[in-house]
């Protein structure tokens, strides 16, 4: 269950259910995926006109107006080595990533220093380097460009709420539910030395030594990144299922899912973990390591890339009144839709390619869901719905949406 190569495979069985005609909630029309490909194509074009697409990473969201404000703290800062700086990069990176579990339609962040006014997902990576930048994960005033376990373990909503700005007239979704995550993963850190302490106190940036231990002639694969995630991150997650004593994760249940063991059912997705996998791959690879096998890891069963997916008609409800029902994040309908759309974004990343004139090797995964179909979603939101929001009504913990 820790590991992408089987979120894909149970995906595609999704889909195969799907196509079979034989899943409760979904209806699959794959005569949609072309125009679905024409459609992120163009918004690629758009995006990218010189088809140089990054990784869909968290860095994307430091870049503002042309502007990488990330990379105007890097150059100020005085590191002592590479590898200071690559663990300060996983600090933020990990860090922001594990608050960033959707702001809601109203929430914005106002930027002092750029007099930005900004939200979503955007909004939340300004507000987290903000406070990463004046050492609010920090316990340390001497050195505030971190986050320590110390820090975090103690970390409260009250904290979050004032580096969000948020309140009564800017309501954050989930905003205890983030602390909460924060405060278990110092307490994790703490407990796992080995891990997160090899080179320094406790910290997020201790994985950065770990995978650099586990790389071999200076190559890590990716999916082993989102293995050391999923099993030193295991236990921060929130009423999670617990198989053989390790907690699952982002692990949900589905009948279409059949298997004559304990595993019957189960559908993993990890959709936070692999997307703070491909945003450790920069920081990585700045620091002298190679990251092979990117495409190991899957596409992301996040509401852009599935709103996508519904709103250009690929998939469609049997029901259409679900779509204003509150659905939790582990309900029936919405395991089946983020697992529909892992495996459609793996039939649509050849036919965007070849739209692009592109090899996988120069177009992976990742760019498709930068340049991409996370776009591509968000502007067919915005014509589909006033708010530009998801296309069902998700009740999030503040930890997957």
């Amino acid at each position: 269950m820790l590991s992408a190569a089987t979120v894909r495979e149970r995906a595609h069985e999704m889909l195969a259910a799907g196509l079979a005609n034989a899943l409760p909630n979904f209806r699959i029309d794959l005569s949609q995926l072309d125009p679905t490909a024409a459609f992120v194509a163009d918004v690629i074009r758009d995006n990218y006109p010189a088809l140089k697409v990054p990784l869909h990473a968290r860095w994307r969201h430091f870049r503002f107006g042309g502007r990488d404000l990330w990379a105007t703290i890097d150059e100020e800062a005085q590191w002592q080595d590479q590898n200071t700086r690559a663990r300060a990069a996983f600090d933020l990176a990990i860090v922001s990533v594990l608050l960033d579990a959707g702001a809601g339609a109203t929430w914005t962040y106002q930027d002092a220093p750029t007099g930005l006014m900004i939200g979503r997902s955007e909004g939340l990576a300004l507000a987290s380097l903000r406070m990463f930048a004046a050492g609010m994960f920090s316990s340390d005033p001497k050195y505030p460009l971190r986050a320590d376990a110390a820090r975090l373990a103690n970390l409260t909503g009250h904290d979050l709420a004032k580096g969000f700005q948020a309140g009564a007239g800017n309501p954050l979704p989930g905003l205890d539910g983030r602390a909460a995550l924060l405060a278990r993963f110092g307490g994790t850190m703490l407990s796992n030395p080995k891990v997160f302490a090899k080179r320094d106190t406790a910290r997020p940036g201790g994985l950065f030594d770990h995978l650099a231990a586990l790389a071999q002639d200076k190559i890590v694969a990716a999916p082993a990144i989102l293995h050391a995630l999923l099993v030193h991150l295991a236990s921060i997650w929130p009423d999670r299922m617990i198989l053989g004593g390790v907690s699952l994760g982002d692990t949900w249940r589905h009948p279409a899912i059949s298997r004559k063991d304990v595993s019957d059912g189960l559908v993993p997705l990890h959709k936070l973990s692999q997307w703070l996998s491909y945003s450790l791959i920069e920081p990585l690879r700045d620091a002298g390591i190679a990251v092979s096998e990117i495409d190991g890891l899957t596409g992301l069963a996040e509401y852009r890339n599935g709103g996508l997916f519904v709103d250009m008609g690929v998939i469609a409800l049997r029901e259409p009144e679900q779509a204003t029902r509150p659905q939790p994040v582990g309900s029936e309908l919405i395991v089946e839709w983020r697992a529909l759309t892992v495996a459609l974004l793996d039939r649509l990343a050849p036919l965007v390619r070849d739209r692009l004139g592109l090899p996988a090797q120069k177009f992976p995964l990742g760019a498709l869901l930068e340049g991409g179909t996370w776009a591509a979603g968000r502007r067919i939101a915005k014509q589909k719905r006033a708010d530009g929001g998801p296309p069902f009504n998700i009740i999030s913990d503040g930890t997957v949406f």
